[in-house]
């Protein structure tokens, strides 16, 4: 397993739409293995694979609280089914949006269908934090930032404080 960068905003590789995967085997087990060691180290709880300039349709999520153990969870191809009328805010941060929080407004439940790490499709409904992280994440699969569903300048105002962080450093 290898920590790799996650890219920042405004880079032009989030933007991109993620590709679908052919086949889970061992160079993708080893990405996603990959993948979670970097969101436990920055740390966060979801991760797409092109937040690390890997434009694929996977994810790697973890919403064990803490003092529970891991639970690694991951997400090849995954694709929205059915999503409730009903949403529910939560404030969103991003990890490629460092130090910006923000009320994103999203459907409260979704039933979704993937691939685990074995290959295997899964159907699964989601609701409450999870409901949340896996939109969040699939938005990325799609070049869509939490922070495009905020106003113009709110957007603005996000990548211009990410742009200054980053000079900082």
């Amino acid at each position: 397993m290898a920590l790799r960068e996650i890219l920042v905003v405004p880079h032009p590789v989030l933007k991109q739409v993620s590709v679908n995967v052919d086949v889970v085997d061992d160079d993708l087990r080893a990405l996603m293995d990959d993948m979670l060691e970097t969101m436990y180290d920055a740390p966060g709880i979801g991760l797409a694979a092109v937040q690390i300039g890997v434009p694929k349709r996977v994810i790697v999520m973890d919403l064990a609280r803490e003092g529970e153990p891991p639970q690694p969870r991951y997400y090849v191809n995954p694709e929205i089914l059915w999503a409730s009328d009903e949403t529910a805010p939560y404030e969103e941060g991003c990890l490629s949006v460092p130090e910006i929080f923000d009320e994103v407004e999203r459907p409260s439940q979704v039933k979704l269908r993937y691939l685990n790490y074995q290959g295997e499709q899964v159907e699964e409904d989601a609701d409450g934090l999870f409901a949340v992280c896996i939109q969040h994440e699939m938005d990325h699969l799609n070049g869509v930032l939490f922070i495009d569903h905020l106003s113009r300048l709110k957007r603005e105002q996000a990548v211009k404080k990410v742009k200054k962080m980053v000079k900082a450093a």
